[in-house]
Order: structure tokens, then sequence, then C-alpha cells
């Protein structure tokens, strides 16, 4: 559980540091997928892709982290790239498995959450 908590947080982490600029600089140009307004959109991608990914990567609050970054994959591969071929969703679906994973599972033996929990 922690080499997937390392890959999946820590990749997800830099994959939404670009995301996260776009934000800090007041750069809204971003997707609406769900006609939620592109601010609040990119705004919840950021907290997902970063704040959500950071948790998963030290293994803190994993399961409850993992929820939003799910509900991100899907919105990606199912509505962002729902016309595109499977080469372009399939890093998306790749995310969505390892998170299903560790909502499912925990953040295993080498996390804030066992230290914490003392389990």
């Amino acid at each position: 559980m922690l080499f997937i908590r390392l890959a999946a947080g820590g990749f997800m982490f830099t994959h939404g540091f670009g995301k996260l600029q776009k934000l800090v600089n007041e750069n809204f140009k971003f997707g609406d997928p769900i006609g939620l307004g592109p601010e609040i959109s990119l705004g919840l991608t950021v907290f997902a892709e970063i704040l959500c990914a950071f948790l998963v990567l030290v293994g803190l609050f994993t399961r409850l982290a993992s929820i939003p970054l799910i509900i991100t994959m899907l919105v990606a591969v199912f509505i962002v790239h729902a016309d595109d071929d499977f080469g372009k969703k399939e890093l998306g679906l790749f995310y969505l498995i390892n998170y299903f994973v560790l909502f499912l599972s925990g953040a295993g033996k080498y996390s804030l959450d066992r230290l914490i929990l003392k389990k």
C-alpha cells in the first residue's frame, strides 16, 4: 500500500501543481465539465489533486482523501475525455483504480493513519 500511495499521491500532486498555479494567479481558464463554473471546477480539481493527493501520499485520512480523487478521475475519464480514444483515458483510469483500491483497503502499515490510530 505504501508504494501505491507514494505513486498515486505523488504523481497526482505534481500533476495538479500547474492547476494550483493557475488558481493562485487567478487564471480561471478551465473547463466546466459538470456545470459548476470554471472557477469552482478549477478549485475543486486543485483541492483533489493537491490537498487530497498530499494526504494520500503521507497516508493521512487516506480513505476520506481518496473520495474527491475518485470523483475527479471519474469526471476526467467519463466526461472530459468521454469522446477521446482509450489512450487518452488510460492514465485517468489507472489513477481511478489506485484510488479505489486505497479507498477500500486504507493506507496500509506504513502510514500516518496507522500511527495515529495505532492499529
